[in-house]
């Protein structure tokens, strides 16, 4: 073949190569190899400048350079997965009913609202933040419904997208993994634990199936040496920020955090209303990349 010729396909196609890398790659780097990184997750997607659960609200934490993006799923009157966090669209929208009550056309006609006040935002469906999220971000699903062809749709629109390893299914009883994972064992699924019990039903449950990625711990039940045998073994270990930490934050710079890691020290994700901040403060600390 010409050189010439080979040099310039040659150049057109590295591009290619590497396009194929993607934010999200880099994210799902540090998540999986690199447990001295504290991950950082937006809690109902970055809210301070816009709505809960909102597509801009998602985008912002896109932009910010989150890692990982928390939303809540409920199922509408005509089974359109959407991101609402309670049972009820009052507090979001002012608006009566829940969210099964309408259909998503019907929904659409409300806007979200913030500090109070109607925005142009309206409640989007879980395929629309899938599509904006692609590459980008890990997407955590908190699953609301306890519907299982809801469940499976759910499975259904990640696989359809390709996103079976940017998505965290996260569920409230751990039991539930195995028929989750039956259905698609791609997706990750990040199981709730609620005692110290539990955190060794669900590391026996991983040693016959394989290991969670990260399992949602609580600082109530925390010591060093129960999450240094869970992350030793390559497991995260998912704490919250939410509520006493967060609240201390709003008061003191670095005071919530500070306090979050004297007694949480070896959680690797954290879970806050402030992302932003959180990011900043852990990369001040050489604890973020």
């Amino acid at each position: 073949m010409n050189r010439l010729l080979l040099a310039t396909l040659c150049a057109i196609s590295l591009p290619v190569t590497a396009q194929q890398k993607t934010p999200a790659d880099a994210i799902l780097d540090e998540f999986k190899h690199h447990p001295e990184h504290i991950m950082v997750a937006a809690h109902r997607a970055s809210h301070n400048k816009y709505p809960e659960n909102s597509l801009a609200a998602v985008k912002e934490a896109v932009e910010q350079g989150i890692d990982i993006v928390e939303i809540d799923l409920h199922e509408t009157k005509d089974h359109i997965l959407v991101l609402m966090h309670d049972e009820t669209i009052t507090r979001t929208t002012g608006k009566p009913g829940k969210v099964r009550d309408y259909t998503y056309h019907e929904l659409q006609q409300f806007p979200l609202l913030f500090k109070g006040k109607p925005t142009t935002e309206t409640i989007p469906s879980f395929e629309q933040v899938l599509k904006i999220t692609k590459g980008r971000i890990i997407v955590d699903v908190d699953f609301k419904e306890e519907s299982e062809p809801a469940a499976r749709q759910a499975f259904a629109q990640i696989a359809a997208h390709g996103m079976e390893e940017q998505v965290l299914f996260f569920i409230y009883d751990h039991h539930t993994a195995p028929t989750l994972y039956s259905w698609n064992p791609e997706i990750p699924v990040m199981p709730r634990a609620h005692s110290v019990a539990e955190i060794a039903e669900i590391q026996q449950m991983a040693a016959k199936q394989g290991k969670f990625p990260v399992i949602h711990g609580d600082a109530s039940f925390y010591s060093d040496s129960l999450v240094k045998s869970i992350t030793t073994g390559g497991t995260r270990v998912w704490m919250n920020a939410l509520g006493k930490y967060d609240k201390l934050e709003s008061e003191k710079d670095d005071a919530g955090f500070d306090q979050l890691r004297k007694d949480a020290a070896f959680a690797n994700v954290i879970q806050t209303d402030y992302p932003e901040k959180l990011l900043a403060y852990l990369r001040r600390k050489g604890l973020h990349k």
